[in-house]
Parts: structure tokens; sequence; C-alpha cells
């Protein structure tokens, strides 16, 4: 009985090891096949000319304008809002604002925007309170400035406190309360 153990116990090690080895070949074709494809494809690449931006899409003037923006508008019963927009690939946006005041909460607004290329502008149009959309014009590639209701830059002391800067281009988020 001790022998026919032994003898089975030999037989199922050397079956699982001998399935290792044929999975193992098995990758390995697979590989090798992949690495022959890719260097065919390689050369036919460079025996065209051919130039890795030729097969790239070009990329809408809007899509280039995404991100997170911050800033810190101003509050009349307050000592600012603080700002987070983000600004979505599928044309989506999350606007969080927070009133600068003793166990404030957030205030968190979804919904769609559109872009106008011809104006660089962009327009938030909320889910729940439609009639209540938002314009920036776009300053630079990381800047947004807000618009009154009218759709024009606010005027005086207010005209340089409606504005946004995307994350990426600020060295961090630190609020300066005057």
């Amino acid at each position: 009985m001790k022998t026919l153990k032994k003898q089975l116990k030999q037989n199922l090690t050397f079956g699982f090891f001998g399935v290792l080895l044929f999975a193992n070949a098995v990758n390995a074709a697979t590989d090798l096949s992949a690495q022959q494809k890719f260097l065919e494809a390689k050369v036919m690449s460079h025996q065209q000319g051919a130039e890795h931006a030729n097969h790239l899409t070009p990329v809408e003037e809007s899509k280039k304008f995404r991100g997170i923006f911050y800033g810190f508008l101003p509050c009349g019963n307050c000592n600012g809002i603080k700002a987070t927009l983000s600004l979505k690939d599928n044309n989506n946006y999350l606007l969080v604002t927070q009133p600068a005041k003793e166990s404030s909460r957030e205030f968190y607004e979804k919904g769609k925007y559109i872009w106008d290329d011809e104006t660089k502008r962009v327009v938030l149009m909320p889910r729940e309170n439609a009639e209540s959309t938002k314009q920036y014009i776009i300053k630079d590639e990381g800047t947004l400035i807000q618009l009154n209701d009218d759709g024009q830059p606010f005027a005086g002391e207010k005209e340089n406190s409606y504005i946004l800067r995307r994350s990426d281009t600020v060295k961090s988020r630190e609020v300066h309360i005057h």
C-alpha cells in the first residue's frame, strides 16, 4: 500500500510538472508571436516613413481646456467663498463652494457645460436650477474669469476678484484673505 501511494504521488508530481512545462511552452510561443508582429509593424512603419502624429486623431479645441480650477470669490456676508470647479471630459462639471465662516458646509452643484470656441466662453448649466447659469471667459490656458449675469466681466474693485486658476498652474491651494 505504501509503495502504491508513493508511486501515485510521483506520477501526480510528474504530471503536474508536465502540465507546467507545456503551459510555459505555449506562453513562450505566444510571446514570440507577439514580438514578431511588433517587429514587423515597426519595420513597416519605418519603411513608409510614418510619423506617430499621422495616426493620432485630432483633439477638439474644447477638450484641451479641462481640469480643476480653484479660486476665492467675494461674498457679501462673509469673508469670501472658496470655489473649486471641475470641468470633465464628458462636458459634465462639478462646482463646490464653501463660505469662509466657522463650521460652514460645502455646497455642490452638478450639471453640463458648453464651450463656445469663438468667444472663448464656458457656460455652466446646473441640473437642478437651469435658469441659474454661470459664464466664464477664458483668459489663458490656466485661468477662468467669472462673468456677471449680463455676460460681462465685473467692473471696478471686483474686476480681479472672480478668477479661478487651473490646479496645475498654481503652487498651492492656500487662500489669502484681506
